[in-house]
């Protein structure tokens, strides 16, 4: 845990940098994923929105075109543009993240508490910027399982790597449909299935050994039925 928290802690440092890199530094950070630097993110993340609110924090840490589903795909900073941060924050926590080879994306899921008291699962796609910093482009939410027990370490995994790519990375692709995608090096893909009912269906795959495999799957019920109107729907 303490070399974790070493790790943890230097990411950080390199998050709070800021400025924009040339094309010499970001060849050479995007040559390797770094998990320790995701989950820093994701647990500064979770500090701003204990410390400045909820929707604060989100709208700091999204990418410009990030979405999340509400309950069609919605455009994350305008939908929260004047929302006011409830009096008690979400509290959550990683327990796992997975990166792709290079590192230009990642998924980061955990536990996390309403002030209701209802649990859920978040998973969240994280994109690295051109400054080399992470920001969220795709954010879901799911029951959290039932008997969940927080494991010791946050496990991290990295995709393993195909044919490596020449030069720097490249820029960070703005305004695609992020609830599906893949990694500049495509070895990290999701996908959402958004039925007509507005129930969700999200996995996510990652490369080891030669072969694509299944690494995270949740699904999420329709929203219930207002109270007075009709049941949502969702656009196909």
């Amino acid at each position: 845990m303490k070399k974790l928290a070493a790790l943890v802690a230097l990411a950080l440092a390199g998050c709070a940098a800021g400025g924009r890199m040339d094309d010499h530094q970001r060849a050479f950070l995007g040559s390797a994923a770094e998990p320790s630097k995701v989950i820093a993110t994701e647990l500064a993340f979770a500090r701003m929105a204990r410390d400045k609110g909820t929707w604060t924090a989100f709208r700091e840490t999204a990418a410009e075109d990030a979405l999340w589903p509400s309950p069609g795909w919605v455009n994350v900073r305008q939908s929260l543009r004047r929302a006011p941060d409830p009096a008690q924050a979400i509290v959550w926590e990683p327990d796992s993240v997975t990166l792709s080879c290079d590192g230009s994306f990642a998924l980061s899921t955990g536990p996390a508490t309403y002030p209701s008291g209802k649990r859920t699962r978040f998973a969240t796609i994280w994109q690295r910027q051109d400054d080399g910093r992470y920001r969220w482009v795709l954010d879901q939410g799911f029951d959290l399982e039932p008997g969940y027990r927080k494991p010791e370490m946050i496990g991290a995994e990295v995709a393993r790597c195909g044919e490596r790519r020449h030069g720097p990375p490249p820029r960070a692709r703005r305004g695609l449909a992020w609830q599906s995608g893949q990694s500049d090096d495509g070895t990290l893909r999701w996908a959402t299935e958004l039925k007509p009912d507005c129930a969700r269906t999200f996995v996510v795959h990652a490369r080891r050994d030669g072969a694509t495999v299944e690494v995270f799957r949740r699904d999420a019920a329709p929203p219930p039925v207002p109270a007075s109107g009709a049941p949502p729907s969702c656009p196909a």
